[in-house]
Protein backbone atom coordinates (compact mmCIF):
# COMPACT_ATOMS: atom_id res chain seq x y z
CA UNK A 1 0.00 0.00 0.00
CA UNK A 2 1.47 3.17 -1.16
CA UNK A 3 1.39 6.60 1.59
CA UNK A 4 -1.07 7.92 -0.22
CA UNK A 5 -3.52 5.65 -0.02
CA UNK A 6 -2.60 4.39 3.81
CA UNK A 7 -3.24 8.05 4.15
CA UNK A 8 -6.56 8.70 2.34
CA UNK A 9 -7.94 5.10 4.10
CA UNK A 10 -6.70 6.24 7.86
CA UNK A 11 -8.80 9.88 7.09
CA UNK A 12 -12.13 8.30 6.37
CA UNK A 13 -11.83 6.48 9.44
CA UNK A 14 -12.47 9.76 11.06
CA UNK A 15 -14.45 11.74 8.90
CA UNK A 16 -18.45 11.82 8.84
CA UNK A 17 -17.83 13.27 5.02
CA UNK A 18 -20.72 12.07 2.86
CA UNK A 19 -23.01 11.14 6.19
CA UNK A 20 -26.75 12.04 7.60
CA UNK A 21 -27.40 12.30 10.80
CA UNK A 22 -30.62 13.11 12.69
CA UNK A 23 -30.06 14.96 15.99
CA UNK A 24 -33.15 15.48 18.75
CA UNK A 25 -33.31 18.56 20.82
CA UNK A 26 -30.49 20.40 18.73
CA UNK A 27 -30.92 23.86 19.88
CA UNK A 28 -29.48 24.24 23.26
CA UNK A 29 -27.13 22.07 25.93
CA UNK A 30 -25.61 18.62 24.88
CA UNK A 31 -27.46 18.21 21.74
CA UNK A 32 -26.75 21.52 20.40
CA UNK A 33 -22.47 21.01 20.71
CA UNK A 34 -23.25 17.04 18.67
CA UNK A 35 -24.71 18.83 16.26
CA UNK A 36 -21.79 21.04 16.04
CA UNK A 37 -19.40 18.19 16.52
CA UNK A 38 -21.29 16.49 13.62
CA UNK A 39 -21.18 19.13 11.33
CA UNK A 40 -17.61 20.09 11.85
CA UNK A 41 -16.71 16.25 10.91
CA UNK A 42 -18.65 16.67 7.10
CA UNK A 43 -22.03 15.00 7.91
CA UNK A 44 -25.14 16.61 6.71
CA UNK A 45 -27.15 17.66 10.15
CA UNK A 46 -30.99 17.52 10.31
CA UNK A 47 -32.17 18.31 14.51
CA UNK A 48 -35.75 19.50 16.07
CA UNK A 49 -36.81 21.90 18.68
CA UNK A 50 -39.90 21.96 20.50
CA UNK A 51 -39.24 25.81 20.31
CA UNK A 52 -39.23 27.58 16.92
CA UNK A 53 -37.12 30.96 17.84
CA UNK A 54 -34.60 29.10 19.38
CA UNK A 55 -34.32 26.62 16.52
CA UNK A 56 -34.12 29.70 13.76
CA UNK A 57 -31.20 31.10 15.78
CA UNK A 58 -29.33 27.85 16.14
CA UNK A 59 -29.87 27.10 12.27
CA UNK A 60 -28.67 31.19 11.40
CA UNK A 61 -25.56 30.15 13.16
CA UNK A 62 -24.69 27.07 12.24
CA UNK A 63 -25.26 28.70 8.36
CA UNK A 64 -22.83 31.70 9.20
CA UNK A 65 -19.95 28.72 10.18
CA UNK A 66 -20.81 27.14 7.12
CA UNK A 67 -22.52 23.49 8.67
CA UNK A 68 -24.88 22.01 6.60
CA UNK A 69 -27.67 22.15 9.39
CA UNK A 70 -31.52 21.69 8.87
CA UNK A 71 -34.18 21.95 11.56
CA UNK A 72 -37.98 21.51 12.50
CA UNK A 73 -40.03 22.13 15.08
CA UNK A 74 -41.12 18.94 16.63
CA UNK A 75 -42.43 17.81 20.35
CA UNK A 76 -40.63 14.09 20.42
CA UNK A 77 -43.20 13.02 23.03
CA UNK A 78 -45.89 13.01 20.39
CA UNK A 79 -46.41 10.10 17.73
CA UNK A 80 -48.02 12.20 15.13
CA UNK A 81 -44.97 14.46 15.14
CA UNK A 82 -42.53 11.77 15.50
CA UNK A 83 -44.18 10.61 12.28
CA UNK A 84 -43.89 13.88 10.42
CA UNK A 85 -40.06 14.57 11.50
CA UNK A 86 -39.24 10.78 10.31
CA UNK A 87 -40.87 11.33 6.93
CA UNK A 88 -38.99 15.32 6.96
CA UNK A 89 -35.71 13.34 7.24
CA UNK A 90 -37.07 10.96 4.71
CA UNK A 91 -37.13 13.40 2.54
CA UNK A 92 -34.38 15.78 3.07
CA UNK A 93 -32.15 12.37 2.96
CA UNK A 94 -33.13 10.50 0.39
CA UNK A 95 -34.59 7.67 2.45
CA UNK A 96 -31.44 6.85 3.73
CA UNK A 97 -30.12 8.21 7.56
CA UNK A 98 -26.76 6.94 8.55
CA UNK A 99 -27.31 8.58 12.40
CA UNK A 100 -29.54 8.77 15.16
CA UNK A 101 -29.18 10.30 18.46
CA UNK A 102 -31.67 10.38 20.40
CA UNK A 103 -30.53 13.07 22.70
CA UNK A 104 -34.02 14.33 24.06
CA UNK A 105 -34.63 13.96 28.11
CA UNK A 106 -36.08 16.09 30.74
CA UNK A 107 -36.90 15.93 34.51
CA UNK A 108 -39.11 16.99 37.13
CA UNK A 109 -37.02 16.86 40.46
CA UNK A 110 -39.72 15.93 43.30
CA UNK A 111 -39.67 12.74 46.05
CA UNK A 112 -40.93 9.15 44.39
CA UNK A 113 -43.64 9.80 46.80
CA UNK A 114 -44.51 12.69 44.85
CA UNK A 115 -44.91 12.02 41.60
CA UNK A 116 -48.45 11.95 40.38
CA UNK A 117 -49.37 9.77 37.40
CA UNK A 118 -49.26 12.50 34.97
CA UNK A 119 -45.95 13.35 35.97
CA UNK A 120 -44.57 9.72 35.28
CA UNK A 121 -46.54 9.79 32.05
CA UNK A 122 -44.58 12.57 30.61
CA UNK A 123 -41.09 12.04 32.00
CA UNK A 124 -41.98 8.65 30.44
CA UNK A 125 -42.88 9.72 27.40
CA UNK A 126 -40.22 12.38 26.78
CA UNK A 127 -37.38 9.62 28.13
CA UNK A 128 -38.29 6.83 26.73
CA UNK A 129 -40.99 6.27 24.66
CA UNK A 130 -39.62 9.07 22.18
CA UNK A 131 -36.27 7.60 22.04
CA UNK A 132 -37.61 3.65 21.79
CA UNK A 133 -40.29 4.92 18.85
CA UNK A 134 -37.94 7.10 16.66
CA UNK A 135 -35.50 4.43 16.87
CA UNK A 136 -37.65 2.22 15.49
CA UNK A 137 -39.43 5.00 12.91
CA UNK A 138 -35.62 5.23 11.66
CA UNK A 139 -35.10 1.59 11.39
CA UNK A 140 -35.78 1.25 7.43
CA UNK A 141 -33.63 4.65 6.85
CA UNK A 142 -30.55 3.70 9.22
CA UNK A 143 -31.02 -0.21 7.48
CA UNK A 144 -30.88 1.73 3.92
CA UNK A 145 -27.85 3.04 4.42
CA UNK A 146 -26.02 0.29 4.68
CA UNK A 147 -23.81 1.59 7.99
CA UNK A 148 -26.18 2.58 10.62
CA UNK A 149 -25.41 4.06 13.77
CA UNK A 150 -27.78 5.23 17.13
CA UNK A 151 -26.60 6.94 19.75
CA UNK A 152 -28.75 7.33 23.09
CA UNK A 153 -28.09 9.96 25.36
CA UNK A 154 -28.48 8.44 29.24
CA UNK A 155 -27.12 9.46 32.21
CA UNK A 156 -25.15 8.27 35.15
CA UNK A 157 -28.40 8.23 37.29
CA UNK A 158 -29.31 5.18 35.17
CA UNK A 159 -27.06 3.18 37.46
CA UNK A 160 -26.62 5.56 41.15
CA UNK A 161 -29.78 7.37 42.62
CA UNK A 162 -29.58 10.79 42.10
CA UNK A 163 -31.36 13.73 44.24
CA UNK A 164 -35.51 14.11 43.11
CA UNK A 165 -34.61 12.09 39.74
CA UNK A 166 -36.60 8.87 40.66
CA UNK A 167 -38.48 8.57 37.69
CA UNK A 168 -35.62 10.27 34.98
CA UNK A 169 -33.01 7.81 36.28
CA UNK A 170 -35.51 4.85 35.85
CA UNK A 171 -36.42 6.08 32.43
CA UNK A 172 -32.59 6.44 31.43
CA UNK A 173 -32.14 2.66 32.86
CA UNK A 174 -34.69 1.44 30.47
CA UNK A 175 -33.03 2.92 27.55
CA UNK A 176 -29.45 1.30 28.45
CA UNK A 177 -31.00 -1.30 27.89
CA UNK A 178 -33.04 -1.11 25.34
CA UNK A 179 -29.69 0.46 23.86
CA UNK A 180 -28.43 -3.42 24.55
CA UNK A 181 -31.51 -5.45 22.78
CA UNK A 182 -31.67 -3.14 19.70
CA UNK A 183 -27.21 -3.96 19.37
CA UNK A 184 -28.13 -7.46 19.03
CA UNK A 185 -31.71 -7.43 17.09
CA UNK A 186 -29.90 -4.80 14.64
CA UNK A 187 -26.55 -6.45 14.20
CA UNK A 188 -27.36 -7.89 11.42
CA UNK A 189 -28.84 -5.02 9.78
CA UNK A 190 -24.94 -2.95 9.97
CA UNK A 191 -26.66 -1.17 12.12
CA UNK A 192 -24.56 -0.22 15.67
CA UNK A 193 -25.88 0.94 18.82
CA UNK A 194 -24.26 2.68 21.83
CA UNK A 195 -25.15 4.77 24.92
CA UNK A 196 -23.58 7.43 26.12
CA UNK A 197 -24.17 8.34 30.04
CA UNK A 198 -22.76 11.66 30.98
CA UNK A 199 -22.43 12.70 34.80
CA UNK A 200 -23.42 16.18 35.54
CA UNK A 201 -22.66 18.45 32.47
CA UNK A 202 -22.95 22.53 32.52
CA UNK A 203 -26.51 22.71 30.43
CA UNK A 204 -29.71 24.65 31.07
CA UNK A 205 -31.29 21.35 32.32
CA UNK A 206 -28.82 20.76 35.08
CA UNK A 207 -28.38 24.16 36.13
CA UNK A 208 -32.39 24.65 36.45
CA UNK A 209 -31.85 21.14 38.88
CA UNK A 210 -29.31 22.95 41.18
CA UNK A 211 -31.37 26.25 41.24
CA UNK A 212 -32.30 26.26 45.08
CA UNK A 213 -30.22 23.24 46.68
CA UNK A 214 -28.16 24.90 49.11
CA UNK A 215 -24.62 23.39 48.95
CA UNK A 216 -25.74 20.84 45.67
CA UNK A 217 -23.01 21.58 43.43
CA UNK A 218 -20.14 22.22 46.30
CA UNK A 219 -21.35 17.64 47.08
CA UNK A 220 -21.28 16.39 43.47
CA UNK A 221 -17.82 18.25 42.55
CA UNK A 222 -16.63 16.62 45.66
CA UNK A 223 -17.77 13.26 44.33
CA UNK A 224 -16.38 14.03 41.25
CA UNK A 225 -12.65 12.83 40.99
CA UNK A 226 -11.80 14.94 38.32
CA UNK A 227 -12.95 17.81 40.90
CA UNK A 228 -15.15 19.81 38.46
CA UNK A 229 -18.63 19.09 36.14
CA UNK A 230 -18.33 18.55 32.91
CA UNK A 231 -18.68 20.58 29.49
CA UNK A 232 -21.23 19.53 26.80
CA UNK A 233 -18.04 18.95 24.17
CA UNK A 234 -16.71 16.36 26.22
CA UNK A 235 -19.75 14.64 25.89
CA UNK A 236 -20.53 15.22 22.18
CA UNK A 237 -16.75 14.18 21.32
CA UNK A 238 -17.51 10.70 22.90
CA UNK A 239 -21.09 10.50 20.86
CA UNK A 240 -20.08 10.85 17.57
CA UNK A 241 -16.84 9.01 18.19
CA UNK A 242 -19.36 6.13 18.38
CA UNK A 243 -20.55 7.43 14.96
CA UNK A 244 -17.23 7.30 12.94
CA UNK A 245 -16.42 4.59 10.73
CA UNK A 246 -13.19 4.21 13.38
CA UNK A 247 -15.95 2.67 15.81
CA UNK A 248 -17.56 0.39 13.21
CA UNK A 249 -16.91 -3.14 15.74
CA UNK A 250 -18.29 -0.86 18.87
CA UNK A 251 -21.55 -1.74 19.43
CA UNK A 252 -24.29 -2.52 22.62
CA UNK A 253 -21.82 -0.37 25.22
CA UNK A 254 -22.62 2.16 27.66
CA UNK A 255 -19.86 4.84 27.94
CA UNK A 256 -19.92 7.03 30.76
CA UNK A 257 -18.53 10.38 30.59
CA UNK A 258 -18.61 11.42 34.00
CA UNK A 259 -15.49 12.90 35.37
CA UNK A 260 -14.69 9.10 37.35
CA UNK A 261 -18.18 9.71 39.13
CA UNK A 262 -19.62 6.47 38.91
CA UNK A 263 -16.19 4.66 40.26
CA UNK A 264 -15.41 6.78 42.97
CA UNK A 265 -17.55 4.39 45.32
CA UNK A 266 -17.00 5.82 49.05
CA UNK A 267 -13.69 7.12 48.60
CA UNK A 268 -13.81 10.94 48.11
CA UNK A 269 -11.20 12.60 46.68
CA UNK A 270 -8.83 15.63 48.28
CA UNK A 271 -8.79 18.80 46.97
CA UNK A 272 -7.27 19.08 43.59
CA UNK A 273 -4.27 21.16 44.94
CA UNK A 274 -3.23 17.97 46.96
CA UNK A 275 -1.69 15.97 43.86
CA UNK A 276 -0.35 12.44 44.78
CA UNK A 277 -2.36 12.60 48.22
CA UNK A 278 -4.25 9.13 48.20
CA UNK A 279 -8.20 9.98 49.13
CA UNK A 280 -9.62 9.32 52.82
CA UNK A 281 -11.99 7.18 53.40
CA UNK A 282 -15.38 8.61 54.90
Amino acid sequence: MGEAEGSGSKDKRWSLHGMTALVTGGSKGIGHAIVEELAGLGASVHTCSRTESELNNCLLEWKAKGFQVTGSVCDVSNQAQREKLMNTVSSEFNGKLNILINNVGNNIGKTVSDYTAEDVSVLTSTNFESAYNLSVLAHPLLKASTAGSIVFISSVGSVMPANSASIYGANKAAINQLGRYLAYDWAGDNIRVNTVAPGVIKTPLAQRFFEGIEGGIETIISRTPLGRFGKPEEVSAMVVFLCLPAASYVTGQIIFVDGGTTVNGLFFPEPITNKGCPPKPI
